[in-house]
């Protein structure tokens, strides 16, 4: 499907703006050239990226963005700029000899002076061995290939094409882009739209950073015959909010949850409810949450809160036991404290010291004065031997080695000075000089 972006309406003609009077108004603001796209200025505008290709050899690009931001439109007008013939795809309909054909066809243009911008809609839908197909005709120069696709290229291309282009990365439209767009509608259509203010901010709410939605929805109020401006509550009676853009098995799942994660980590915890609710309206499964909001509390929180773990866990319990939407408080309570709760990642960053000795040290022996000694040989062999029972001390300590005989002492867990794992951290350091004591 193509992006949308609009244009100035002085750059049509008046037989062209009624030529296509019976189009959508999406093609009718159809940008004519890249200094006419809206957004998008780290790319077009004088210091951009695209830009700066644009004074010499194109290459072959991969335009990353979400829907509605112009990728379909710019590759368009890239191929007028730098006079390719442009020639459209889309990886959801086009199979094995569909290519072949393509590719011949830009092969004869070639000989005759002719390059070809290839534009592939949704490339990231094409399986590795189609993928690779592109690589020998990119590289002998018989297409310049621009691909489009929204989710991200590192986990959806294979190496081989992303070495062969490079990632041009389109941001959703600004408040002030779709306000723009707004403005350059009303003029296409000759009147202001029947809104007040409040409504018209609603509206660029509902397209939610998508051009082509919002101007779909412009279409829609254009329509309506109003003898007053629609009010912000009249405005959302008469049309429903787009819905949330939000794959559960995409980049923007990834997204997401890492950024709940960090806020909680942060001790924030508006911003963590935030992406709580964010994720829970995009139709993510709560139980895939308490498990996240789980692993927050053992790896953030750990023993600075021991409670949070179980309070987690008792979170998770409460929403299997009252499902939804009811359950779903019993997360946000979770979320709210450990958003509150002393962090600290001591526990998680000895585990992982542990697991590196033990990769390095795994053949050593425990020292025989720990081991059992069932039998007479193993006692003779010296199993338990010199043991101390340290219930036997008088203060509960002896102090023993209790690491392999040949491997220096190491430091794996260092408490931090907050909540719980304050009071740890004086036991430790206590349990440490006291071992000095006996070793001296």
């Amino acid at each position: 499907m193509a992006d949308l972006f609009d244009m100035t309406p002085a750059t049509r003609t008046t037989e062209d703006a009624s030529a296509s009077s019976g189009a959508p108004l999406a093609e009718r603001l159809r940008p004519a050239t890249l200094e006419e796209v809206i957004g998008q200025t780290h790319l077009l505008g004088p210091d951009g990226a695209l830009t700066a290709m644009l004074d010499g050899h194109l290459p072959s690009l991969i335009l990353w963005g979400p829907p509605g931001v112009g990728k379909t439109t710019i590759a368009r007008l890239l191929a007028d700029r730098t006079g390719l013939r442009f020639v459209q795809i889309s990886a959801i309909f086009t199979g094995v000899a569909d290519l072949r054909k393509v590719f011949d066809a830009a092969r004869l243009r070639r000989q005759d002076g002719q390059g070809t911008l290839l534009f592939v809609d949704e490339i990231h839908r094409f399986n590795k061995a189609q993928q690779d197909g592109f690589l020998p005709h990119m590289e002998d120069g018989t297409i310049t290939l621009v691909g489009a696709t929204t989710e991200n290229p590192s986990f959806e291309l294979n190496a081989a094409l992303m070495s062969r282009a490079q990632v041009l990365v389109l941001d959703r439209l600004k408040p002030r882009d779709t306000e723009l767009l707004m403005q350059r509608a009303e003029r296409m259509l000759g009147r202001k739209l029947p809104l007040d203010g409040p409504a018209r901010d609603a509206l660029q709410d509902m397209a939610d950073g998508d051009g082509r939605a919002l101007l779909n929805l412009i279409e829609q109020v254009a329509g309506w015959d109003a003898a007053i401006p629609i009010d912000r509550r009249g405005l959302s009676k008469r049309l429903q909010r787009r819905a949330t853009q939000y794959d559960k098995a995409g980049d923007a799942h990834y997204n997401l949850i890492s950024a709940l994660h960090k806020a909680v980590r942060g001790s924030d915890p508006d911003a963590a409810l935030y992406w709580l609710a964010r994720m829970l309206k995009g139709g993510e499964d709560p139980r895939y949450l308490a498990r996240r909001i789980t692993r927050m509390a053992v790896e953030d929180i750990g023993l600075a809160e021991p409670q949070a773990q179980g309070v987690c866990l008792q979170a998770w319990e409460t929403y299997e036991r009252l499902g939804s939407p009811e359950g779903e408080q019993a997360l946000a309570n979770a979320v709210l404290y450990l958003a509150l709760a002393p962090k600290s990642n001591a526990g998680y960053a000895a585990y992982k010291a542990a697991m590196k000795a033990a990769a390095e040290h795994g053949s050593e022996p425990p020292p025989k004065h720990i081991l059992n000694a069932p039998t007479k040989m193993m006692k003779d062999q010296g199993y338990g031997f010199g043991y101390a029972y340290d219930h036997d001390a008088a203060d509960g300590f002896s102090g023993q080695n209790y690491f392999p005989d040949g491997m220096r002492r190491p430091v794996f867990y260092v408490p931090v000075d907050r909540g719980y794992e304050r009071e740890l951290g004086r036991r430790l350091d206590w349990f440490v000089q006291q071992r000095e004591k006996r070793r001296g």
